[in-house]
């Protein structure tokens, strides 16, 4: 058991600092170099998903009170900051293939918007986390 949380923990800490760390990065930027990111942010972010529920699992067993409210609210604006830069970024990257011009730049504001929005969620989601230990 103990290895088993070691390893989930390790692989959430480390897919969720390279989510994170890259869409503040890329709403800093204006979405600079998103179509690039976009695959291994997604592929971070499932992976930090996907090891977080596994950690509630083991971990959050029983009576949650405040503590596990306030990761649960982190949890859900993980998920929401995900979808949001899964359709948001998804859509313009394959409309951009075709784009030129000006629908190009519209395209590429569109993925920085979208970078934006989930870098505010998942900077609720990392404030949540901190706090939850302390409520």
């Amino acid at each position: 058991m103990q290895i088993t949380l070691i390893v989930t923990l390790v692989l959430h800490v480390l897919s969720g600092v390279f989510w994170a760390g890259s869409t503040f990065a890329l709403a800093r930027t204006g979405g600079n170099l998103a179509d690039q990111l976009f695959k291994p942010q997604m592929g971070a972010a499932t992976v930090a998903v996907a090891t977080g529920a596994l950690l509630w699992f083991l971990l959050n067993r029983g009576a949650s009170g405040t503590p596990g409210h306030i990761l649960a609210l982190g949890a859900l604006s993980a998920v929401i900051a995900a979808g949001v830069q899964g359709m948001m970024g998804g859509q313009a990257l394959r409309q951009l293939s075709v784009a030129s011009g000006p629908e190009a730049s519209s395209l590429r504001d569109r993925m920085a918007t979208g970078q934006r929005i989930a870098a505010s969620l998942l900077g609720v989601t990392v404030i949540c986390m901190a706090a939850a230990r302390y409520a």
